[in-house]
């Protein structure tokens, strides 16, 4: 092995972004938050019209990873047992036996999940909360790690159900999915049309909970959490940064669980960057994408074409960066490095 291989087994991440860009093109935004999500321990939702490889995306990356790997495609008709498994009657042995679902796995791919009725999607709601299912009076624990990445389509309402806000909120990030660029789509349909590179796994189940722990070691300066828990009270009460006329948009503001994950998807998108410490701007980068989806909004902001954006980037502009000052001290304790792949 080469001195450069040398360096790429000191990092992880890298390797996993260099084996899903064999297949994917783009999407640079959209590949990181799916990396944020598997450090922080979070599930994470992805919308955006059909045909720009949120399924993909989200396969190949669990090929990279390791571990085991379902999807399930949500369809109206989709009942509980479907998705967590059943007790089965065998007529030889005149017991029941349990047949597990396909969410004992690592990495659990909820394909528009808005198509599903709501009894499955509370039966996914416990798994994703407790990280276990319930099968008659049984309790089974799903495998660690454990991460559900969900897709929606946004355009159809046919036959679609919207997630109850219950739900939704136990998905740390939200991420909207765009069009690619000309130059992008050219890359796409040359790939797709021809023969694509074989990807190899990068890493292991045991690896990533490494990387895990080495995430939560990351250094956060109390002034961020102070913006953070700014940030997500003033989406309660906007007349604390000046923005009182948002007050028609909002029915409710989201919940101390927004600061929480905003904090945690802050230091795992620190780590992604290669840094033992957490800047201003990682939180203020990952706001939207945490937030986003925890509003919920007035039917003004309905008929008036208001997003959830719209509001949050009134109130993130009202609200400045706070100004952090760096000690080493502070974060020498914890570098990427120290987590590198064993016998790369």
């Amino acid at each position: 092995m080469g001195q450069s291989d040398n360096r790429n087994s000191d990092k992880p991440m890298e390797r996993v972004l260099f084996e899903v860009k064999k297949v994917i093109v783009g999407q640079d935004k959209l590949l990181e938050r799916l990396i944020v999500a598997l450090l922080a321990r979070g599930h994470i939702l992805v919308e955006g019209v059909p045909g720009l490889a949120k399924t993909m995306a989200i396969k190949t990356l669990a090929e990279v990873i390791g571990g085991e790997f379902q999807r399930i495609q949500f369809t109206p008709d989709l009942v509980p047992a479907d998705l967590i498994g059943t007790r089965i009657f065998n007529q030889k042995s005149g017991e029941f036996s349990t047949s597990l679902g396909p969410v004992f796995a690592n990495l659990l791919l909820a394909d528009e999940i808005n198509r599903a009725p709501p009894k499955v999607q509370s039966a996914l709601l416990e798994v994703m909360q407790e990280r276990q299912v319930t099968i008659g009076r049984e309790t089974y624990k799903v495998p660690n790690p454990f991460l559900v990445m969900a897709t929606q389509n946004p355009i159809e309402s046919e036959g679609t159900y919207p997630l109850p806000e219950a739900q939704v909120d136990r998905f740390m990030l939200k991420v909207l999915v765009g069009y690619p660029t000309s130059t992008e789509e050219f890359v796409i349909v040359e790939r797709m049309t021809g023969t694509l590179q074989a990807i190899h796994e990068a890493i292991n189940s045991e690896e990533l909970l490494k990387l895990q722990q080495a995430a939560d070691e990351i250094y956060i300066d109390p002034a961020l959490i102070e913006y953070a828990v700014k940030v997500v009270s003033a989406t309660r009460n906007p007349t604390m940064v000046g923005q009182g006329e948002l007050i028609p948009y909002l029915t409710y503001g989201a919940s101390p669980r927004a600061s929480i994950n905003l904090i945690l998807a802050a230091k795992a998108l620190a780590f992604v960057r290669g840094r033992a410490y957490a800047l201003p701007q990682d939180v203020g980068d990952i706001a939207l994408d945490v937030i986003r989806h925890r509003l919920v909004l007035s039917y003004e902001a309905l008929a008036e074409n208001v997003s959830s954006d719209d509001v949050l980037n009134q109130i993130i502009k009202a609200i400045p960066l706070p100004e952090v000052p760096l000690h080493e001290k502070k974060f020498s304790h914890a570098t990427s490095s120290e987590y590198s792949r064993p016998n790369a």
